[in-house]
């Protein structure tokens, strides 16, 4: 007896076609299964939100008004060269009264 060529030519039994469905059947249950568990991960994450305060609006408002500003770059490089070189001299009086001024602008008292 030679069992080289067992089932061969034969044609599936009916049972062999029963398992076969029955796994596609399971592979399939198991993709859906995944595509449903992905479908409402995303549903999930689509309920995140953020709000910002006030102060928050209002400090971004301030950076892009600030990003926006003209810069004098003649201004700046003469004064980058002049502390450089150690000409630039600071005034320690007027210093303070315009530290003092710009505080008494911001929080509303006077100095």
């Amino acid at each position: 007896m030679s069992i080289n060529n067992i089932n061969n030519d034969s044609p599936k039994t009916a049972v062999d076609n029963q398992k076969l469905s029955q796994q596609q059947q399971a592979l399939n249950n198991g993709n859906a299964q995944q595509a449903s568990a992905q479908k409402n991960a995303t549903a999930v994450a689509r309920q995140d939100s953020v709000s910002l305060t006030s102060s928050a609006q209002q400090l971004s408002q301030v950076q892009k008004k600030g990003a926006e500003a003209p810069v004098n770059q003649e201004k700046v490089d003469r004064l980058k060269k002049a502390i450089q070189s150690g000409e630039y001299q600071i005034n320690p009086e007027s210093l303070a009264q315009k530290i003092s001024a710009l505080e008494s602008e911001i929080f509303g008292t006077k100095a």
